[in-house]
């Protein structure tokens, strides 16, 4: 599964923060980077939530200071897109994994991952919901524009085209 987190990401983010200045293309690199962790068969920090914050307090000392504002604006995608894998992966769910290191130490490095801890069928189903989400997003945003596709493309912004 790969498709499923990206698009996740991307969709509840451009629905919930609907903000033009967002690089998608982050977001969706941070909704999949937990992902690294399943080549050892278990999840590691980046399945629990002090890894999602460990990023976010990264981002934010890295870009602190004047004239870096559009740089935390563009990394800032990346703690999101974090965040939003541990909801639609299913990792909350797992409480010493979730809470991690306050949970115990059980979860990391135990166990299959949460996101593949599921039925064949189900796994299938999720990613074709992913491309379906993919393609509602370049509906929505217009992206089938080759000049709006281009700006997505160079940036990782999503505006909505004029009505």
């Amino acid at each position: 599964m790969f498709v499923w987190f990206a698009a996740c990401a991307v969709v509840v983010v451009a629905l919930v923060f609907g903000s033009s200045g967002v690089d998608y293309r982050v977001v969706a690199g941070g909704s999949v980077l937990p992902l690294v962790e399943n080549l050892t068969g278990s999840p590691w920090v980046l399945h629990t939530l002090a890894g999602s914050v460990a990023a976010l307090t990264a981002v934010m000392v890295a870009t602190a200071g004047r004239g870096r504002r559009l740089r935390r604006r563009r990394w800032i995608g990346l703690p999101i897109g974090l965040l939003v894998f541990l909801v639609v992966s299913g990792a909350w769910s797992r409480t010493a994994l979730f809470w991690w290191p306050v949970g115990g130490s059980g979860g990391v490095g135990h166990g299959v991952p949460p996101e593949y801890d599921r039925p064949l069928a189900a796994l299938i189903v999720l990613e074709l919901l992913g491309i379906a989400g993919l393609a509602w997003t370049a509906r929505r945003f217009g992206l089938n524009d080759p000049q709006r596709r281009e700006t997505f493309r160079a940036t990782g912004r999503l505006t909505r085209p004029p009505a």
